[in-house]
Parts: C-alpha cells; structure tokens; sequence
C-alpha cells in the first residue's frame, strides 16, 4: 500500500501500537516535514516544523505520547534532537550535539541512537530525565538500532565483505551487560544506507529483514531546444 509520494522521503520508527509509523519528505525548494500516519493511510497529521535543518530520524517516545526529532546541518556529524508532545503544545529543543534518536526503551527513560560519521561515531544512549548523551559503543558503523521488546537488549547491524551480521548486546537500566553476540548473520550484503536514509530494517524478533537493492540504472536524455 502506498502512504506517501514525495521528493525525497525517510523513514521513522513505529509506534508501540504497531499501527502508526513516523516519516519525513525533503525537497530542496522547501523546509523539512515530519508526518504521523496509521499503516492503512489513515489519520495523516503534519508534526509541528523543528527549524530549517534536514531532518534525519523521528521516533516515538514510549508512551507514543511525544515523538523525538532528530535535526543536524549538512556536513555535520552530531544531531540536534526535538522533542514534541502530541498534545498539541510546542516543540522543544530537547539536547544538542548529540546521537540522532532512533528507539526509545519500553520504560521511558532512554533513548537509544547512533552517530553515523567522524570521530564520534557509535552507539549512545540518551537519559532522559537528565538530559544526557552516554556512549555506549564507540566506534561501531551502523546506521541503527532497536530496543528488543522485553527492554533487556538491542540490535544493530554491520556490513563487511560478503556478509550483514546483526549483533545483540545486552542492556539493564542504561547499563551494558557483557559484549555484543552475534544474533544472525546473513549471507550476502546489502546497504545499510540509501543516499541520506536507511536501506534496510528488520524485525525485533529477526523473522523479517528488508531492504533495498539499488540497481544501478540510470538514463542519459539530450535535451534539444526548438
């Protein structure tokens, strides 16, 4: 089913409910929009603008009461993230300079995301009742993760050669628990990333992946003026 045609779009995270779904279109004339919408389509609402920087993840909070808006200028490494109530009031200007927030853990109180680039890159995890940006997983290239139903773990992807390999580490109260094990490996590569957004997602429990698989194609037209 088609929910949105646009120039640009990304995709954002689902709702605990598992029905509603966040996004963002980007078109180079006009400023960023977030958007919520049900799965069928339905109930399509614009979220409030968080400035004129590209937005590059939205995700829920876990009482799918506020949803986390992640902003970064181009050429910039680190995220400035949003925060906006769906009861209608005001964003606000929740933390800078810091991971884009991709998953929000079932007790409410972190947020897990990632630094994609540069010197920071890695996996963080964000307070959220102190306001504070935590490196969990310095260093590891992955452009995601997710916090597994119970709230004990999460999951992320790394390409190398030949192969995509879903790691789970787990994860107590803002704490890690041991080393990353291997969760699945799957036998032949794909993109982890699409020009600015995600080329793949799976699901919590790994009976699904998908992803994308670019072709290559492109077409060479002459323009002639008459």
């Amino acid at each position: 089913m088609k929910i949105a045609t646009g120039e640009s779009l990304d995709t954002g995270s689902w709702a605990p409910d598992n029905f509603h779904l966040l996004f963002s279109e980007s078109a180079a004339s006009t400023e960023p929009k977030t958007y919520l919408v049900g799965a069928d389509g339905s109930g399509l609402r614009q979220v409030p603008s968080m400035g004129a920087a590209p937005v590059f993840m939205a995700t829920w909070g876990a009482d799918q009461k506020s949803i986390y808006v992640s902003t970064t200028e181009r050429g910039e490494s680190l995220f400035t993230i949003w925060k906006w109530r769906l009861d209608g009031s005001s964003p606000e200007k929740f933390m800078e300079k810091c991971s884009q927030a991709y998953d929000a853990d079932p007790s409410g109180k972190y947020l897990l995301g990632v630094v994609l680039v540069g010197e920071m890159a890695g996996i963080y995890e964000v307070s959220i009742s102190e306001k504070k940006c935590i490196p969990l997983l310095p260093g590891v290239l992955t452009h995601g993760t997710i916090v597994a139903h119970d709230g004990k773990s999460f999951l992320y992807a790394v390409a190398s050669r030949g192969e995509v390999t879903i790691y789970r580490q787990l994860w107590s109260d803002g704490k890690l628990i041991g080393t990353p094990q291997v969760a699945l490996k799957v036998p032949f590569v794909f993109p982890l990333r699409y020009y600015s957004g995600n080329a793949y997602d799976f699901s919590p429990d790994l009976s699904t992946i998908v992803y994308a698989r670019p072709g290559g194609h492109a077409d060479l037209y002459l323009l002639s003026h008459k």
